[in-house]
């Protein structure tokens, strides 16, 4: 689905992604795990095109999107979370999901004078795929609550939901879990499997859970200093020594050694 060949992202003289090379299965859920600072969100930004790289290539299903904008990227079927939701905060979580599909006929001031029962015909049928993610989510109870009076792990559920609302292809998740309660963490990972196996989502996860990593990802690519450093199984990449070293550094390394 998406391959990143030699992938350098600087600013100025820092090396944010430095030479990464990767592939993500299509039909996968792929973990993308490193040590703060590694490179993982940078990269991110490339590959959904927040950020033009500085050199190399990135191709989805074998077309160069190497530095196209996001807007380009969404019509592709290629949509990002954030580590902070961003959600409409004074629309309800049901007029949340109804924003997302583009080029919605009420858009422009001609249809909403002269189409005003096409119009509603859309807003019929954006309104039942609404309700259907809700119920999808489990988060029903909360179409008619206003998105910002939402929890933290509520707001990364209602950013999955966005995803549904549209023909994504493949999805980046960017710490999913960051402020998420395990009850609430575990719900969106049921959710995130069943996308994956029942409706054929492609996803990549930036996380630090090793636990939710190990519970949906294979394989596991691991980060350090803008490279990639290895890939694997979650139970492969826990017990590699360069993996730990770069989380742990040397020292650590042998103290947790001399520990066990």
């Amino acid at each position: 689905m998406i391959v990143v060949e030699d992938m350098h992202k600087h600013f100025g003289g820092f090396h944010a992604v430095d030479g990464a090379s990767l592939e993500i299965r299509s039909g996968s859920i792929t973990g993308l795990i490193g040590p703060n600072g590694a490179g993982k969100t940078t990269l991110f930004n490339v590959i959904a095109g927040r950020l033009p790289p500085t050199s190399g290539r990135v191709t989805m299903a074998g077309e160069d999107i190497t530095g196209l904008p996001p807007h380009d990227l969404f019509h592709k079927g290629l949509l990002r979370t954030f580590q902070i939701a961003h959600e409409f905060g004074s629309l309800t979580v049901r007029e949340n999901l109804m924003m997302v599909p583009a080029q919605q006929s009420g858009e422009t001031l001609w249809n909403a004078w002269f189409a005003r029962g096409r119009i509603a015909r859309e807003e019929r049928e954006l309104l039942r795929k609404a309700d259907e993610v809700l119920d999808f989510l489990t988060i029903s109870h909360l179409r008619d609550e206003k998105a910002g009076n939402l929890s933290g792990g509520q707001k990364k559920l209602l950013e999955l939901g966005r995803t549904m609302m549209v023909d994504a292809r493949i999805v980046f998740l960017d710490e999913v879990g960051a402020g998420v309660n395990r009850t609430l963490l575990n719900t969106i990972g049921d959710a995130i499997i069943r996308l994956n196996k029942e409706r054929g989502y492609t996803f990549c996860v930036i996380e630090h859970d090793m636990d939710f990593i190990g519970r949906l990802c294979d394989p596991v690519i691991v980060m350090a200093q803008g490279k990639v450093l290895a890939q694997g199984s979650a139970a492969d990449i826990m017990q590699n020594e360069a993996v730990i070293e770069a989380y742990l550094g040397t020292g650590l390394k042998n103290k947790a050694k001399a520990g066990a």
